[in-house]
C-alpha cells in the first residue's frame, strides 16, 4: 500500500463559527410532543420505546483552517521478511556414533573451525568403492584413447622404411600386422672384441677412429657401451665387447667391414680382436596395435625416409569414438558420486563452512545420527536480506543501491536495494508486484531472522508548499464545459468578482451539508492540488498562505428527552 506523510508550519485556527437557526429547539420539543402523542394513539409502546431512545445528528459549527506553509512526502510502505545472508547446514549422508562435539548453540565460529566428530564405517567404505570405481573407470578410459591413438600407426623415431609391405584402401586389418622395419640409419654402431688386458684402458665416451675399408676413410666414433662379456677366442683368450657409435653421412649402411683403433693413457693403439660390421643404430618392426578398415596411407615406400611421429597407416573405427564419450560420461558420474561421498566423509569431521553463530547443534556424545539427519547450522548475521514486494506504480521509484528505511518493533535500519527481480514479477488483483531484495548491516546482531520489518521509501516531495486538511478539496462540476474541479471553500469578508460558476448539488431538508453558504462567509475557489495524503493536499495555485479554508461541520449529536 502507499503512505503519504506531511510536515507543516502551523497556523492559529480561527474561533468556530456558529451556525444560524434559533428555535429549533422548540421546533424539534413540538415534534417530539407530536410523535408520542401518535404512539399512544396508535398503542404502539415498543415504537414509542424506540422513538423516544434514537438520538439524531444536527449540524454544529463551521471549523475552518489557515492554510500553511509545509513540507509534504509521498511514502510507499509495506512488509518484508529478514534472513541471513549466508547460512550453512550440515545434513548427514550416513548413519554414525558421535564421537566429540565442540560446539554450543549460540556459539560464534569461524570458517575452519572444528565442529565434532562422528564415526562412520558405511562413509568410510562409500569413499573406497567410490575412488575404486572412479580408478578402473580410468584405466578404462587410457586403454580406450589407447586403442583410439593405435588407429594410427606412427614412425616412432626418424629412420628410413625397409620391408614395406603393401596395403588398399578399406582393407581390413588385424591386430598385429606388419607394416614395414624401420631403421635408424642416421647413425651406426660397431660391436668388437678387446682383451681383458685393456679392461682399463678403455672407458665409455672414449674416441675411437672407425675404418671403413670399402670406402676406404675413417671416422670418429664414440665408446657407447662396454659389455663385461667372456668372449673366448680360439686362441685361448677371454675378451669383453665394446659397442661404439658413429655418425653415417648418408653413404653408409648395415653389414659393411670395419675396425676400429683406440688408443690408451700413453698413446700406445689399442686394436680389436677382429674386424666386425656395422649395424643400424636402431632397427624396430611396425606392428598394427589395433583392427580395422584402411583409410590412410602414408609414405609406405621401401627406403623412404620419414620423421618421428610421421603417419604411416590411418585404421578406422565406428565404434572407438562413441566408446569413448560413453565412458567420459561414466567417469563423470563415478566422480561426482566420489565427491559426494567425499563430502559425506568430512561432514563426519565437520570444520565450520563459513563465519558466523551456531543457531542449531542437534548433536551429544555417543548418541547414533542417521542418514537425512541436519546437525549443525551456522547463520552470519552481520549482514542480514530483507525481501519485499513493491507494485508496478512505485517500482519505478527505486533502483540499485537506491536506500530503503526499514522498522522493527522501533528499531529502524536502512536497507540498501541489491537486486530487483524483474522475472519474478507476480500479478494479482489488478496489478503487478516484484521481488526486491535489501541487504542491510546488522554488526550488533540485533535483527534476527525471521523478524517482520515495515519498510518505507520517498516517492515524491514538495517543500515550502501551500498544505489544506485533505477533507477541504471538494470536487464540482463546471457549468460551462462540464469538467470536474477541485474546489476549496475560502472565507472572504465580501463576495469576490471570480467565484466560478459550478453545479453544487442542493442541499435537501434534513440532510447534512457537505460544504458552507455563501451567507456563512465562504465561497468556492478552483485549485490546482499536488502531493495528498490522508490529512493534507499540496495547493499549487488558488490558495494563499494565511487563507482561511472550511474543513468540515461540528457535528453535535441530540439525544431525545423529555
Amino acid at each position: 500500500m502507499a503512505e503519504v506523510t506531511a510536515t507543516q508550519t502551523p497556523t492559529p485556527t480561527p474561533a468556530p463559527v456558529k451556525k444560524k437557526g434559533p428555535g429549533k429547539k422548540k421546533m424539534a420539543k413540538r415534534f417530539i410532543a407530536l410523535g408520542v402523542a401518535a404512539a399512544v394513539l396508535a398503542g404502539g409502546g415498543f415504537a414509542l420505546y424506540k422513538f423516544l431512545n434514537t438520538s439524531t445528528l444536527e449540524e454544529g459549527e463551521i471549523f475552518s483552517q489557515a492554510a500553511s506553509i509545509g513540507t509534504i512526502q509521498s511514502k510507499v510502505s509495506g512488509s518484508g521478511t529478514a534472513k541471513a545472508k549466508e547460512s550453512a547446514a550440515i545434513t548427514l549422508t550416513q548413519g554414525g556414533t558421535v564421537q566429540e562435539v565442540l560446539i554450543t548453540g549460540g556459539q560464534t565460529v569461524m570458517a575452519g573451525d572444528p565442529l565434532y566428530t562422528i564415526y562412520s564405517q558405511a562413509a568410510e567404505d562409500e569413499v573406497a568403492n567410490a575412488r575404486k570405481k572412479v580408478e578402473d573407470l580410468n584405466k578404462d578410459m587410457a586403454d580406450l584413447q589407447e586403442d583410439a591413438a593405435n588407429l594410427t600407426i606412427r614412425a616412432p623415431f626418424a629412420g628410413k622404411l625397409q620391408e614395406v609391405k603393401e596395403f588398399q584402401m578399406d582393407q581390413d586389418i588385424s591386430k598385429g600386422t606388419p607394416v614395414a622395419t624401420l631403421v635408424n640409419d642416421k647413425k651406426l654402431k660397431l660391436s668388437l672384441y678387446f682383451s681383458y688386458a685393456y679392461e682399463n684402458e678403455i672407458k665409455v665416451g672414449q674416441k675411437v677412429d672407425v675404418s671403413i675399408p670399402a670406402v676406404m676413410r675413417s671416422y670418429e666414433g664414440t665408446v657407447e657401451k662396454i659389455n663385461k662379456v667372456s668372449y673366448i677366442s680360439p686362441e685361448g683368450a677371454v675378451h669383453f665387447e665394446v659397442v661404439i657409435a658413429f655418425d653415417n653421412p648418408g653413404t653408409l649402411t648395415a653389414e659393411m667391414d670395419a675396425s676400429a683403433v683406440l688408443y690408451a693413457a700413453d698413446g700406445t693403439p689399442i686394436y680389436p680382436y677382429e674386424n666386425g660390421k656395422t649395424e643400424f643404430y636402431e632397427t624396430r618392426t611396425i606392428e598394427t596395435k589395433a583392427a580395422g578398415p584402411v583409410i590412410g596411407i602414408g609414405n609406405l615406400l621401401n627406403y623412404a625416409n620419414v620423421s618421428a611421429g610421421e603417419a604411416l597407416l590411418t585404421l578406422g573405427s565406428s565404434t572407438i569414438d562413441s566408446d569413448i564419450r560413453s565412458k567420459q560420461e561414466e567417469i563423470n558420474n563415478a566422480q561426482t558420486k566420489l565427491d559426494e561421498a567425499v563430502k559425506a566423509l568430512s561432514d563426519f569431521h565437520a570444520v565450520a563452512p563459513i563465519n558466523g553463530t551456531v543457531t542449531s547443534c542437534t548433536l551429544t556424545e555417543g548418541a547414533e545420527v542417521k542418514s537425512g539427519d541436519t546437525v549443525v547450522i551456522i547463520s552470519n548475521n552481520t549482514t542480514m536480506l530483507v525481501t519485499i514486494t513493491v507494485d508496478d506504480k512505485n517500482i519505478s521509484f527505486i533502483k540499485p543501491g537506491s536506500f530503503v528505511d526499514l522498522d522493527w518493533n522501533g528499531n529502524v535500519y536502512q536497507g540498501q536495494v541489491t537486486s530487483i527481480d524483474m522475472g519474478g514479477a507476480q500479478s494479482g488483483q489488478g496489478m503487478t508486484n516484484y521481488p526486491v531484495t535489501l541487504t542491510v548491516d546488522n554488526f550488533d546482531g540485533s535483527l534476527i531472522e525471521g523478524a517482520y520489518l515495515q519498510y518505507s521509501f520517498v516517492t515524491s516531495e514538495s517543500e515550502n508548499c501551500i498544505l489544506v486538511p485533505t477533507s477541504s478539496v471538494k470536487y464540482f462540476s463546471d457549468k460551462n464545459d462540464g469538467t470536474r474541479k477541485a474546489v476549496v471553500f475560502v472565507k472572504r469578508d465580501s463576495r469576490p468578482e471570480d467565484v466560478p460558476e459550478l453545479e453544487m448539488p442542493e442541499v435537501e431538508p434534513g440532510q447534512k451539508r457537505q460544504f458552507p453558504s455563501e451567507e456563512e462567509g465562504y465561497y468556492p475557489v478552483i485549485v490546482e492540488t499536488g502531493i495528498s495524503d490522508t490529512q493534507n493536499v499540496e495547493i499549487r495555485s488558488g490558495v494563499q498562505e494565511g487563507d482561511e479554508v472550511f474543513v468540515n461541520y461540528t457535528v453535535t449529536e441530540q439525544g431525545s428527552s423529555w
